[in-house]
């Protein structure tokens, strides 16, 4: 992704969006980020997309998370884009969406699909490819995804990723392959086993030296 790498600062911009006229960190306040852009507007891929966002939008909210989308088009195309999104998901969008017909935002980002010859406008010039950045309150990048024009994103995995973050920067900890929220996770290597662990974690499982595993901490404590 350009020179964004994880832990870089997401960049601050200014743009119209569906909501009115932002600047990016001013708008994120203390909360995480899900920003994500979407080819074109009144496309199939990009509608069903939004569509789940929206319908999602609690889970993001219980998680301290905003979504914004980034479509290259102007605001007056997203405003009516709108109306078809919430016809198809039977919910109401209510995150923005950045218009960035000039590609400005997408540049930065590095979002601009350089491998689908099709995936352009009528002057020939790149869409963006869905793209997603995880932003944290310190406004560091936490997650990038980029996938291709043709595939939509898994928010379920979205969501399960956040979850993995939120509760490694609480506790230490790292979540091990296919975790959903309430499995075990695993005791972070900087714990010293013995005391320490056993502090942290209370019965937790040495299955090698470099491997232990615990119950959710997050479960532990709200019992």
């Amino acid at each position: 992704m350009g020179n964004l790498r994880l832990g870089s600062t997401a960049p601050d911009f200014e743009a119209e969006t569906t909501h009115g006229k932002i600047k990016f960190h001013d708008w994120a306040g203390d909360s995480w980020v899900v920003l994500f852009s979407h080819p074109d507007d009144f496309t199939p891929v990009c509608t069903t997309e939004l569509g789940a966002a929206s319908v999602n939008q609690g889970e993001f909210d219980k998680r301290n998370v905003k979504l914004i989308g980034l479509s290259a088009n102007d605001v007056n195309s997203h405003n009516e884009w709108i109306k078809d999104i919430n016809e198809i998901s039977g919910g109401e969008l209510k995150f923005p969406i950045i218009g960035d017909k000039d590609r400005s935002i997408s540049t930065t980002y590095d979002m601009l699909d350089y491998q689908d010859a099709t995936n352009v406008d009528a002057k020939g010039m790149p869409f963006t490819v869905r793209t997603v950045f995880v932003i944290d309150p310190a406004k560091k990048i936490r997650l990038t995804l980029a996938y291709p024009a043709s595939t939509g994103r898994n928010f379920a995995e979205i969501i399960r990723v956040i979850d993995s973050l939120q509760m490694g920067d609480k506790y230490r900890i790292t979540t091990p392959v296919n975790w959903q929220k309430g499995d075990k996770v695993i005791v972070h290597p900087s714990v010293k086993s013995g005391e320490e662990a056993e502090k942290l974690f209370p019965g937790y499982e040495t299955v090698k030296p470099y491997l232990r595993f615990a119950a959710d901490p997050s479960t532990r404590a709200s019992a």
